[in-house]
């Protein structure tokens, strides 16, 4: 089984500047050197986006922001392209149960899968899950490691890592 250590810290920004030093600053000089850093959302988005690891960046919404290649064949969503802007539980994706029957999730269920989770406790989430790819396709079991993406002094997303069992 696949190991995977994960470790999000804050972003560093840097303190307010005083109304002085704006006026200081107004003179044009030191605004072309003055770069706007995208936050931690926007930061992961890219990454995930050409990661070679299986991985799924969600957004507050559940709207899948990133994929990498290997989790859209891993998980059956076609193309990141194609993937990218639909809610995740709207894709061919079927969550099941760990019965014999391989029954769907109750929605009660739904909510504690690792991504879902991880949005609505703000902490790390991790737990395996079975799903369907497709209305024909066949079963296959992931361990799912999840972790929050906070921007803004609140939760705006969550970071998936997927590895199959």
């Amino acid at each position: 089984m696949a190991h995977v250590e994960l470790s999000i810290s804050e972003a560093f920004v840097p303190p307010a500047t005083s109304s002085l030093d704006q006026e200081r600053e107004s003179d044009g000089f030191g605004d072309a050197d003055r770069r706007i850093e995208p936050d931690g959302f926007a930061r992961w988005s890219d990454t995930v986006s050409t990661a070679a690891e299986p991985c799924l960046l969600i957004d507050r919404s559940t709207t899948i922001a990133a994929v990498s290649s290997s989790c859209c064949r891993l998980l059956g969503l076609g193309t990141p392209l194609h993937a990218i802007g639909r809610a995740l539980l709207d894709s061919e994706l079927r969550l099941l149960d760990f019965t014999a029957a391989r029954g769907e999730l109750t929605e009660q269920d739904v909510e504690k899968i690792p991504p879902l989770l991880a949005l609505a406790s703000g902490r790390l989430a991790r737990g395996l899950l079975r799903v369907r790819c497709g209305t024909e396709g066949s079963d296959s079991t992931f361990d799912a490691i999840t972790t929050p993406i906070l921007a803004h002094g609140g939760v705006a997303g969550s970071l998936t890592f997927f590895a199959e069992v």
